[in-house]
């Protein structure tokens, strides 16, 4: 399957997304180093893709978790039985909170799989907006 997300900062889908092509063989991992790279963030930091849109709930998938106690981010993303229409999230940097809401837009049947990209985007924000002052 190919799946076409629209992302944006929570509070910020007007002003600033980006829409986002990725197949469904790819891993949550994968699709997180596509909303970052896409944002121009910083790589690195711990992070979990919350179904329900709630930060360290028990059904997230969590980047290096527990495996014992937590899904994980190896997921492949046509194992997580996505609608059009679906909302959740991606909470990144746990020390910052930067939620990401993730609209799936379109599931469409694919017959390779698909380097994952940027169809489409708008605007900016900053990862770390006050580090200016320090300067």
């Amino acid at each position: 399957m190919q799946y076409t997300f629209k992302v944006y900062p929570k509070g910020r889908g007007r002003e600033c997304y980006r829409v986002i092509q990725i197949s469904g063989g790819e891993t949550l991992d994968a699709l997180c180093r596509v909303i970052i790279g896409a944002f121009e963030f910083d790589g690195g930091h711990m992070y979990e893709f919350c179904m329900n849109n709630r930060m360290y709930d028990t059904g997230n998938y969590q980047s290096d978790g527990d495996v014992k106690f937590q899904r994980s981010t190896k997921e492949k993303i046509d194992r997580l039985r996505l609608v059009n229409g679906q909302k959740f999230s991606l909470h990144y940097d746990f020390g910052d909170d930067w939620m990401f809401v993730i609209n799936v837009q379109r599931i469409a049947e694919a017959e390779e799989k698909n380097t994952p990209c940027v169809i489409q985007g708008k605007g900016s924000v900053a990862q770390y907006p006050d580090w200016d002052e320090f300067e």
